[in-house]
């Protein structure tokens, strides 16, 4: 080796030289934000022009595909149940009696008057199975040093062709995220705290949402329960569940 290409290992910053591809930071990601199974206590805080509200959800989720969210308060949402199986939704209002199923474009319409769409409630993706990762650079995010990846989609099912995220380098969470349509459009900010060690993994228990197309201060999204890897009985993931 020449004298030139050692001088350069010598001097280059450490954090160069260790930087990690795309694709290994997307791995250390999916390895805290997913789990084979998952049982959560929600709560959702919609900041609108009135007032704030705040809905609570009890929630039980498989993998990407299958998921069951009871709403539990307040008293005029309570017993609504929302199912999701795969690529479909369907919702129980206990008003009506009625369960409907949730499609198309109507996947793309707020829940509950939030920041949140029904697309970023079914979706929970392994983000290295729908994503091809760029490392573009570091950014300081209160004071936590972060890489700064571009995420484009190979896969054509999910909601956002382009993400951009802030990744802690240190605990392999994201702290906060852009998301873009095809056509460049930037649609949804988000940022993610309150990152607390659960079972092993470093998982954000807060994440502020706020859709670019409307008006107001975000909806806020707070774990106060997480559980990884329980018993959830198959019988919750049918139809017949949501009249239960």
């Amino acid at each position: 080796m020449g004298t030139k290409y050692i001088f350069l290992l010598v001097f280059l910053p450490l954090h160069l030289l260790a930087q990690p591809d795309g694709k290994t930071i997307l791995k250390k990601i999916d390895e805290n934000m997913t789990s084979e199974n998952r049982v959560s206590y929600s709560k959702m805080i919609i900041h609108g022009r009135r007032g704030d509200r705040t809905i609570q959800a009890r929630t039980w989720t498989v993998g990407e595909d299958k998921s069951f969210t009871e709403y539990l308060y307040p008293a005029r949402e309570e017993g609504t149940k929302m199912l999701k199986l795969e690529d479909q939704l369907w919702i129980y209002n206990p008003s009506t009696d009625r369960t409907i199923r949730i499609a198309g474009h109507m996947l793309r319409q707020s829940v509950m008057g939030s920041d949140m769409s029904y697309e970023d409630m079914m979706e929970d993706p392994s983000l290295i199975d729908h994503y091809t990762p760029t490392v573009i650079g570091q950014e300081v995010i209160d004071d936590r040093v972060t890489w700064v990846l571009e995420l484009i989609a190979f896969d054509e099912e999910v909601s956002y062709f382009k993400r951009k995220l802030w990744v802690d380098q240190e605990r392999y969470v994201p702290l906060k995220e852009e998301l873009y349509a095809k056509s460049g459009k930037l649609l949804k900010k988000t940022e993610l705290s309150e990152i607390k060690r659960i079972q092993g993994k470093w998982f954000p228990t807060k994440v502020v949402f706020k859709d670019m197309l409307k008006e107001g201060d975000g909806t806020a999204f707070i774990m106060d329960e997480i559980k990884f890897n329980q018993d959830i009985p198959e019988y919750l993931f049918s139809k017949a569940s949501l009249r239960k």
